[in-house]
């Protein structure tokens, strides 16, 4: 089974580590995979250059099935770059709405479902992106993305704090901020955090950004205390999954798939998106003082090796339809 991934970006620090991951791990299953990675999605330049090299590495590689993840500009660029098959990983925002230039959002949302149209297959994150789906929806499937459990995994809360440098007193809240604050709602979460820290007086707020390296993530699921999420958009969070592999309780407002993955975590909660609800439920979480039993579930359901094989039984189908077609 050959693949070729397209990614936007540069395959470098955060920027898609999570499907960069799910493309190792197919790798790992037996798969002969290349990476190619889309550096333009704005400059008409840029996207003429990528296609040519797109063209060439098909042509070159000759793949049974093309798998990129995310729509808009790439998925479009793909699929009307080739007559290979393709199969498309959408995963929030290329579906979703989002903040910003609302016509910028409007033209990448009919770039996805253009390129949706001419996929042989679908993948989302979630059920809720599944139900955004204009076209294809009979060519599509529901496949949260995974992660390493090999990384994050429980480790002694102490030993990661000293790793970070933090006092081993104060608990911690944790907020990904990642690169889009705005869609995150990390005003919300700093109002649940106010709210809280009326009942945990030396409660701290720990805000990830997105120049956190992914080596050092497991580090802080593992020092805090609590994660909250306050997003107002979602596909299906990576730093959910993470959190639950590593034993840290999380509390969300209802988003992505984030009530399916916390449905059997204990401690957990979905909340109403209220700094007040959401400040009661931080509080009342971090009061019990233990981690959750997120880890046994992420290992059953959400571990990459698990996820990974998923995803290659249905790139093998597509490839296998497109084959008799």
């Amino acid at each position: 089974m050959k693949v070729l991934t397209v990614i936007p970006g540069n395959g470098q620090g955060m920027s898609m580590v999570f499907s960069r991951r799910q493309v190792d791990k197919i790798e790992e299953l037996g798969a002969t995979v290349r990476r190619f990675f889309v550096a333009s999605r704005t400059s008409l330049i840029g996207l003429l250059r990528d296609s040519f090299r797109l063209r060439a590495e098909i042509s070159t590689f000759k793949p049974d099935i093309i798998h990129v993840h995310y729509g808009t500009m790439t998925a479009w660029l793909v699929t009307h770059s080739t007559n290979y098959p393709v199969v498309i990983t959408f995963h929030g925002s290329d579906l979703n709405p989002g903040p910003g230039n609302q016509l910028r959002v409007l033209i990448g949302h009919v770039l996805s479902h253009l390129a949706a149209r001419r996929a042989k297959g679908i993948i989302c994150v979630s059920q809720e992106l599944f139900g955004r789906l204009r076209f294809g929806q009979n060519r599509a499937v529901v496949v949260p993305m995974g992660v390493d459990v090999d990384c994050f995994q429980p480790v002694s809360p102490c030993e990661a704090r000293k790793a970070l440098g933090w006092t081993h007193q104060d608990p911690v809240l944790l907020f990904n901020a990642g690169l889009h604050s705005t869609v995150k709602r990390l005003d919300l979460a700093e109002a649940a955090y106010w709210q809280a820290k009326r009942r945990i007086p030396n409660l701290r707020f720990e805000v990830l950004c997105g120049n956190v390296k992914p080596e050092d993530v497991p580090l802080y699921t593992n020092a805090a205390d609590a994660l909250i999420v306050t997003s107002d958009y979602e596909g299906s969070p990576t730093i959910v999954k993470e959190a639950m592999a590593c034993g840290l309780p999380v509390v969300s407002v209802a988003v992505g798939d984030v009530v399916e993955r916390l449905l059997e975590v204990d401690p957990s909660r979905i909340v109403a998106r209220d700094p007040h609800a959401l400040g009661h439920a931080v509080a009342d979480v971090i009061s019990l003082g233990r981690r959750s039993n997120g880890p046994v579930i992420a290992s059953r359901d959400l571990a990459e090796s698990v996820i990974s094989k998923r995803v290659l039984k249905f790139l093998e189908a597509c490839a296998r339809c497109a084959g008799e077609d």
